[in-house]
């Protein structure tokens, strides 16, 4: 059910009344509904009544940030942004076949296209529910180490998860991450890529939303689709026949999995906090 105070607002600033509510299953993090107003139009809503600060601003601000870059990746448009909530445009879903996956891999390849002078973004968001901090480094070593491992690490130790002897193996993972990654240009990346947050529409084409952009190394979104079984083959496919990866990639995918582990660890807890430790234990 959307609480009153969201209702209220949502009806307030479209000026219409919401007929009908029906609930969305899924999120882990938010609550989501599609609304229908009485003038006909339809609107995909997620809430969130505990949301930190700025939670909605920031993920607002990434997808018009994801929109601007003219790829043919679909963005939902942002309609309104609260403090509790945020209100998109609706996407019909369609089927996956394998000139859809071709083409998904295709776009993402341009999207990571647009780059930036720095490592980072202009603004921290977030990433699930926990801060993303987004300070903004020349190289990706120190991008890495200091604002996506350390502090994730530091949350963890706060929280009881991990232990603080962890934090001298967190300081030699610098040299491993300049050693093995490519040198690349910053690409803007979706941030958290995984088979949750993308669907086709009827017209075969990639959406992409719930994103935690900046601009980092584009082996972090392929790492991630990788998390939880991998995309389809052709997916990898079309994003080689657009912008093929540089050699050593399988060498580094656990690396880059390590921070979206140690974010599900803090969330979520689990065998994530064991699994950051083997991850560790490999390029340390």
């Amino acid at each position: 059910m959307i609480p009153d105070h969201i209702k209220s607002v949502i009806e307030l600033r479209l000026d219409d009344e919401i007929i009908s509510s029906k609930n969305q299953s899924g999120g882990d993090i938010n609550k989501a509904s599609i609304l229908e107003l009485r003038n006909g139009d339809s609107f995909f809503l997620k809430w969130n009544n505990s949301a930190p600060e700025h939670m909605f601003e920031a993920e607002s601000m990434g997808l018009k940030l994801l929109s601007g870059t003219k790829t043919e990746l679909q963005i939902p448009n942002v309609i309104l942004t609260g403090r509790n909530f945020l209100l998109l445009s609706v996407l019909t879903s369609g089927a996956e076949n394998s000139d859809s996956s071709f083409r998904f891999g295709t776009e993402l390849a341009k999207l990571h296209k647009h780059s930036a002078d720095t490592f980072g973004l202009y603004h921290d968001n977030f990433i699930g529910k926990l801060s993303q901090s987004n300070n903004r480094h020349q190289n990706w070593a120190d991008f890495f180490v200091s604002e996506r491992i350390e502090p994730q690490i530091k949350v963890g130790i706060q929280t009881g998860k991990f232990e603080s002897d962890l934090i001298p193996i967190v300081d030699a993972l610098h040299k491993t991450v300049h050693e093995l990654f490519p040198n690349e240009q910053p690409a803007l990346l979706h941030g958290d890529l995984w088979s949750g947050n993308y669907m086709f529409t009827k017209s075969g084409d990639a959406c992409i939303y719930d994103p935690a952009v900046y601009y980092g190394h584009r082996e972090m979104d392929l790492a991630m689709t990788r998390l939880f079984g991998g995309f389809s083959s052709d997916f990898y496919e079309g994003y080689k026949s657009e912008y093929p990866l540089a050699d050593g990639f399988e060498e580094r995918v656990e690396l880059c999995n390590l921070y979206p582990v140690l974010v599900h660890a803090n969330l979520f807890r689990g065998g994530y906090i064991n699994r950051a430790k083997e991850i560790f234990g490999l390029y340390t």
